[in-house]
């Protein structure tokens, strides 16, 4: 792999964010880094980043920069976006401007059809996705408290053809301890679907309940509540020719059982009066189901709760 390859850009220092760019550094490659929060780079640049949890490590950054302009007159290759889906247009905006065009992309973010906002800018050829296995808060702006890892993690370019890209990022990560697999884009994609469909059964819940999700899993009203967006989910999958492992609403509550007495990030957002992912999550269930005739009220519920509440709150955007 050309050296270029191991200089690594990366926007976005949530939980994501932190945890890759720790990995990154400790496998030797050169990391520059960016977030919207000034205070989280100042912290990052005295203190570095720790992960605790789940895994534990610390690393120290030399390129640390205040915008994404900055970020880019950086010399590197592999540019990853771990931000939150509402804010890839603007990112898309800095990158016109910079007029960098060679570079390569990997989205690791949640939620689905977030590579066609990609597309237009950089063609499928030049695009990497990856689905993240672990989770986690941040305890402070510049320490990640993951609360779990379910190896591995996958990723693989959108159209096939940077195999040999993607498999240099997996054996990286996978170095280092944080097990990633190559996978093809259409294994990709039933992951996706996989991780979105677990997400949306339990986020928006505990976001207008404000249960955790361990208190969620925990009682038999809302557990029922979960496994029904479930069934709504999985019926709009099949539908859409998405491979998910069977009796995956069976395996879903088990895995969901097992989540943490913490909050997801769409819950943490929406009660702090953020936009959240909704329409990335339950919406896109909504707006495949609407495909098929398939009719999702459930999903259709929790969708439009969040969002009167986001535009209560004034964060409620166009999607």
């Amino acid at each position: 792999m050309d050296k270029k390859s191991s200089s690594i850009g990366i926007i976005g220092l949530g939980p994501i964010g932190q945890t890759l760019a720790v990995h990154f550094v400790e496998a030797n490659c050169e990391v520059a880094i960016t977030d919207l929060d000034r205070e989280k780079l100042s912290l990052i640049r005295n203190n570095g980043i720790e992960l605790i949890g789940k895994i534990e490590k610390k690393a120290y950054f030399k390129h640390v920069y205040n915008s994404i302009a900055e970020l880019l007159e950086h010399d590197f290759e592999l540019l990853i976006c771990a931000v939150k889906a509402y804010h890839v247009d603007g990112i898309l905006d800095e990158l016109e401007k910079s007029k960098k065009k060679d570079l390569f992309l990997l989205s690791a973010q949640n939620g689905i059809d977030i590579r066609k906002k990609y597309v237009n800018h950089f063609g499928n050829s030049r695009i990497f996705r990856m689905v993240v296995n672990f989770a986690g808060n941040l305890q402070s702006p510049n320490i990640v408290s993951l609360s779990f890892f379910n190896p591995p993690n996958y990723i693989g370019s959108v159209d096939d053809t940077q195999k040999e890209m993607a498999k240099w990022i997996a054996d990286t990560l996978s170095s280092v301890n944080l097990e990633t697999k190559v996978a093809d884009s259409f294994v990709i994609a039933d992951k996706i679907w996989e991780k979105t469909i677990l997400n949306a059964a339990l986020s928006p819940l505990c976001a207008i309940s404000k249960l955790t999700m361990k208190e969620a899993m925990d009682h038999p009203d809302t557990l029922e509540i979960v496994e029904q967006i479930l069934y709504e989910a999985v019926e709009v999958a099949k539908a859409e020719e998405i491979k998910l492992p069977d009796n995956f609403v069976k395996l879903g509550i088990r895995y969901l059982e097992a989540a943490g007495n913490h909050m997801p990030s769409l819950a943490i957002d929406l009660i702090s009066g953020r936009e959240t992912e909704i329409n990335y999550m339950n919406g896109k269930i909504v707006e495949y189901g609407r495909k098929h005739y398939i009719r999702t009220p459930l999903n259709l519920t929790f969708t439009n709760l969040v969002n009167a509440i986001s535009h209560k709150n004034g964060t409620c955007k166009k999607k």
